[in-house]
Formats: structure tokens, sequence, C-alpha cells
């Protein structure tokens, strides 16, 4: 019988006075505050260390994150119950835990995951953004087509070398599958993407709104982001947007009985091919990252 328990959070975040997920000396990270939270109500000797699904970068928002963390069975059954409001009494005001739970056989909130979801909002608003939202909407001072950039957004989607969108690293592919990537213009005149792919590399969302935005305020044609993509190297054209229009707004698990085998398929895709290189599409190479974005 195993001496730990797996345990699910799921959680959400304001990311504007984060320097992103993962703990970093002198910087204030999600990771590093959940933990030590963890650490203080449940009375733990050691600092427990999270596991998440997916890493944000610094300013990037999430309300449908998704976390584990493996706890002493005695811990657990001690303090389980009430872990959840105990957490609300000491995590800070912009990160909060909605859900603990006892995960199921083989869960993990990194290998399991199928697909990680997206949005990112712009106002094109000649006044700006509304003062109310500035922090999680991002002001374009040019009038966008929605349907030009919904066109553009079609040539981008299946699975791809995303390089001319990612910041490479090293050892890393940038082969992604975009499942979903449309716009909508919300009733209040926010434009919002939503962007769906089994992971991201670094800056790949972000990457991909700029390249959008660029085409929906007219400056490049509807069939340029697919050019840009399919010449496989940066374009000095396509700017990285600023993250605060960025939350990751869910994560998807397989059936539990599914688990498992999924996890397996993940790792093996994280792993380099043989002699040493990055695969063709679909058969992997080195997926280092599993956030972004």
């Amino acid at each position: 019988m195993s001496d730990v328990v797996r345990v699910r959070l799921d959680l959400a975040y304001d990311g504007r006075e984060f320097s992103g997920w993962a703990r970093q000396r002198d910087r204030r990270t999600v990771q590093e505050e959940i933990e030590d939270a963890l650490r203080v109500v449940l009375r733990l000797p050691g600092t427990p260390e999270l596991t998440v699904a997916g890493r944000t970068d610094a300013g990037v928002h999430a309300r449908g994150q998704v976390a584990h963390v493996d706890l002493p069975v005695e811990v657990w059954a001690e303090h389980g119950e009430g872990l959840l409001r105990r957490l609300a009494g000491r995590l800070p005001m912009d990160v909060r835990v909605f859900g603990v739970s006892e995960a199921p056989a083989h869960f993990d909130a990194r290998f399991s995951a199928i697909w990680r979801r997206y949005a990112y909002r712009v106002t094109d608003h000649p006044g700006g953004a509304d003062p109310l939202q500035r922090g999680h909407v991002l002001w374009h001072n040019w009038p966008l087509d929605l349907d030009a950039m919904n066109e553009a957004a079609r040539g981008l989607l299946g699975e791809h070398d995303f390089a001319a969108y990612c910041k490479k690293r090293e050892g890393a592919t940038t082969i992604r599958t975009l499942q979903r990537l449309e716009w909508v213009r919300r009733a209040d005149g926010v434009l919002e993407a939503t962007v769906k792919a089994d992971a991201f590399c670094h800056n790949m969302v972000r990457s991909l709104v700029g390249a959008m935005l660029f085409v929906g305020d007219g400056h490049r044609p509807p069939e340029w982001p697919a050019k840009v993509l399919a010449a496989g190297v940066r374009d000095s054209a396509v700017h990285v947007v600023r993250p605060h229009g960025l939350t990751l707004e869910e994560v998807g698990y397989p059936a539990e009985e599914e688990l498992a085998a999924r996890n397996l398929a993940s790792r093996n895709k994280r792993t380099l091919a043989p002699g040493g290189g990055a695969g063709g599409l679909g058969s992997g190479g080195l997926l280092d990252d599993f956030g972004c974005c």
C-alpha cells in the first residue's frame, strides 16, 4: 500500500504581480505561494513540490490551472477535509485554490493532460480598454477586422512545426497540434481568441495573436501568418504581444481508465528520438515545455 496520496488542486490566479508559475530566486511566483501555504497549513517539515499542467509566463493569468502534490497518507487523512478553507485563509487574494481532491490512479497534472485551452482578449475601442478590465485586456489602437483574423487563423490549424512562433529552447521540438483557433467579438466589444492545443511552446500563443492582429488591422493579408509558419523561421514583423491579455482557461484530461496510457505516450513524446535528434511530425522529439505562452 502506498504511503502517499496524490492530491489534485484546481486553481486560479491574477498573473500581474507574479514572475510566472515556476519558482525563481528573489522573485514572487505562483508555485512558491501555493507550496509555502501548503507547508504551513499542513504543518509539514519541508516544502511540498507541485507539478503543474502549464507553466505560465510572467504576467499571464489562469482560472483553469491544474496541479498535483503527493502528501503522506496520514497528513491527507488529518487535514484533507479542511484543506480548501485553510488555504483560502492563508493564500494572498490574487491566487485561489477552488478544488482539492484525491486524484485517481495514474493521474499526473502534466503528463495526463491531453489539451490546454487559452483565451486572449483585445479591445480596439478608440478610447482604450475598460479601466476595470485593463489588467486582462490588451488595447490595440487600430480597428480590427474579425473576419480577416478568423481567415488567418484557419491557415494555422493542425499539426505543424511552430518554430516561427516559438522561442526556441535547446534540445526541444516546436512541433505542436493546434486544435482550435478562433476569434469572436463579445457584446462589450472585446475581441476574444480561443486557442487550444495538445501543448504550447514558449511565446506561441502571444506570437500567434501578434500575427493575427497585424492581419486584423490591415497591415498584412490573411494568408500571411500561414506563410510565416511554413517558412519555419522567426519573422521580425511577428510581435509577441503583452502577457496580460492571456489566460489559461481549462486543461483537459482523458477518462480515468485511459490515464496510464496517456502518461506513457506523453513521456515518450518528451524523449529524444534515437541518435539524439528531434523527430519529424508525429514522432515527438524532446518536448520540454508544457506551459507557455
